[in-house]
């Protein structure tokens, strides 16, 4: 893969990879102070979500598990001397649905980070991730209940 990032103006910039294309707004500066995009460090927390997302849903979907709503919850550290490296997060699934399996989730979480997603491989090798997770059953109502909630844990190697 081959990235390009553009400077737009002042500390904005457009990035772009040769697979998509797509672009990515980046800047140093919040949206809420006249920013307009996202920083290069909440990216690498929206791509972890996001890499472990895709993988999850896929395989709740083929579990044939009825998911209403799906988010995942980055709560992220960073060090406080430059050069502000991650230290540490804390990654927490919150699935909405209807008889939504605790062990499917618990399957889905452990596939993903230990096979599929390419994005927790790396990042845990730089610092600790803590997986968590919440199952909430969707009423009648429109409201909805927690049933289980837990952190999930690598078995060890024998």
């Amino acid at each position: 893969m081959k990235a390009i990032v553009n400077w737009k103006d002042k500390l904005e910039f457009v990035g772009t990879a040769d697979t998509t294309s797509f672009p990515v707004q980046m800047d140093s500066v919040s949206v809420a102070n006249g920013g307009n995009g996202a920083s290069p460090m909440e990216l690498i927390a929206i791509g972890l979500a996001g890499c472990s997302a895709m993988d999850i849903i896929s395989i709740l979907q083929k579990k044939q598990q009825k998911v209403n709503s799906f988010d995942i919850q980055v709560d992220a550290e960073r060090a406080s001397e430059h050069p502000k490296v991650y230290t540490g997060a804390v990654v927490t699934y919150i699935v909405t649905g209807s008889g939504v399996e605790e062990n499917a989730l618990l399957r889905a979480i452990e596939l993903s980070i230990t096979r599929y997603c390419s994005v927790h491989a790396m990042l845990s090798q730089a610092f600790p991730i803590d997986v968590r997770y919440e199952i909430y059953e969707e009423e009648e109502n429109g409201d909805k209940r927690l049933v289980h909630q837990g952190a999930w844990q690598e078995l060890p190697q024998e």
